[in-house]
Order: structure tokens, then sequence, then C-alpha cells
């Protein structure tokens, strides 16, 4: 399934990610890059763009508002998503549901 297309210059470039994890970078209708990831995967491809090759990194994630990219061309960031704490959210979800467990078992006894 298509995720998304980004228009940069000249370049379209769609990205595809399968719900088995496969993601798939395309460049003009050709694949640059393809992984396998539950999380998320960097992306390293390189392109034309004003009849020069430039290197690209894309980086695709999960944070807390769903899917998140980040886009660099020559290491200029073109996208950029806000990162999210997800990990202390979590942290702090288990310890609710561990502090709610343990007075369910002290106050059963």
């Amino acid at each position: 399934m298509k995720f998304s297309t980004i228009q940069l210059g000249n370049n379209k470039i769609e990205i595809f990610n399968s719900y088995l994890g496969k993601e798939t970078i395309m460049v003009n209708g050709k694949i640059v890059s393809e992984k396998n990831s539950m999380r998320g995967a960097k992306h390293t491809f390189k392109m034309l763009e004003n009849e020069r090759q430039v290197n690209c990194k894309l980086n695709l994630g999960y944070g807390t508002n769903g899917v998140v990219m980040d886009l660099y061309v020559d290491n200029v960031a073109i996208i950029e998503s806000p990162r999210s704490s997800f990990l202390v959210i979590s942290t702090i979800i288990i310890l609710i549901i561990g502090t709610v467990a343990m007075q369910i078992v002290y106050f059963n006894y």
C-alpha cells in the first residue's frame, strides 16, 4: 500500500509499506531501496538532482501520532517529523498497570 509520495524537484519519491513490514522506496518509478521491518527502517539511496548525483536518507518509524518520516538530501533535512516520547509514555503506562496489579494482589490476601 502506498504510504506517501514526495515531489522533490523533478524527482518523484514514492514510499510503500506492506502489512507484513516490507518497505519499498521508489524514485521515478524505479526501486532504490527495500527493507523488511515492523518498527521502521533507515533507507539510503542516490538520485539525480540538477544533473548531479545526491545521497538521500529516508528514515521511517512509529511515534505516538502514527508513522513518522525523515528525509535528508546530502545531509540537509527536507522533511523531519516531530519526535515523541513513546518510550516514556509506555513506561508510565506499565508502571501504572503494575501498581494497580500489586494493589489488587495485596488487598486480596
